[in-house]
């Protein structure tokens, strides 16, 4: 996925789901509900949950600043709110600083508490997936100039939900990253864990020939089930990927 003013997500959107926008601050979420089950009330619901998480996190971060601007795993005390938690813990796995995961793990959150852990929903977050869906979706990969950018999308079946398909670019977005990779996507059991993962793994990449290196970092990671790290014209995958073209889409 892309941030490119948020312009892909026409290509994102799934026909069968109410798509709407929540923001607030840097958050800017895309959120998809099943037809039959939207209701206009959500929108509001949703905007309330993120100024929630969002005042949790910030008031974190004043009492320990060193979470908001560290680049290598940080402890956080039993009484941070749950989802600094969450995203120290994925981060520790990563080998990366917390705020790694914050994108990913805002997405989980939000969708977690406006249906439920086992309600439908899309929620992406700056690219940032987390999905749970009881049918076959496709999920576009954008890889900035590569060849392959807009050309391949990933198929996840229902069996492998809840996940999240998180995208890390050093060429593409606004996203801190040390790699040059055009996108380091990973699938995981949590939005958090994955993109700590996509961070650390597009770290990884330097020259087009280490995607297999970082698809390796990212596949000895509990928690990771599948990964497609793409620089220039290689790629590489591992691990529960379903990679299908969309030619002639773009």
């Amino acid at each position: 996925m892309a941030y490119e003013e948020r312009s892909y997500r026409r290509l994102f959107a799934q026909e069968d789901l109410v798509h709407f926008q929540v923001a607030y601050k840097e958050t800017d979420l895309d959120i998809g509900i099943p037809k039959a089950q939207f209701k206009p009330e959500l929108v509001r619901q949703a905007e309330e949950i993120i100024r929630h998480y969002r005042w949790q996190l910030e008031a974190y971060l004043a009492r320990d600043p060193v979470f908001a601007r560290t680049l290598v795993p940080h402890d956080v005390p039993e009484e941070a709110p749950p989802i600094a938690r969450e995203m120290a813990a994925a981060a520790s796995l990563a080998g990366v600083g917390p705020m790694a995961a914050v994108a990913g793990a805002m997405a989980q959150y939000v969708a977690t508490d406006l249906v439920g852990p086992g309600g439908e929903i899309i929620v992406e977050n700056g690219g940032d997936i987390y999905l749970n869906s009881s049918r076959s979706r496709l999920i576009g990969i954008f890889a900035g100039a590569s060849p392959f950018s807009h050309r391949l999308a990933l198929k996840v079946e229902p069996r492998m939900c809840p996940l999240g398909i998180c995208t890390s670019s050093g060429t593409v977005g606004p996203s801190l990253s040390f790699g040059r990779a055009d996108a380091a996507v990973i699938l995981a059991t949590s939005a958090a864990l994955a993109d700590a993962v996509a961070t650390a793994a597009g770290n990884t990449v330097q020259e087009p020939a280490d995607v297999e290196k970082a698809a390796r970092l990212a596949a000895k990671i509990p928690g990771v089930l599948g990964a497609v790290i793409i620089a220039g014209d290689k790629l590489a995958a591992w691990g529960r990927v379903d990679l299908v073209r969309i030619e002639g889409r773009v």
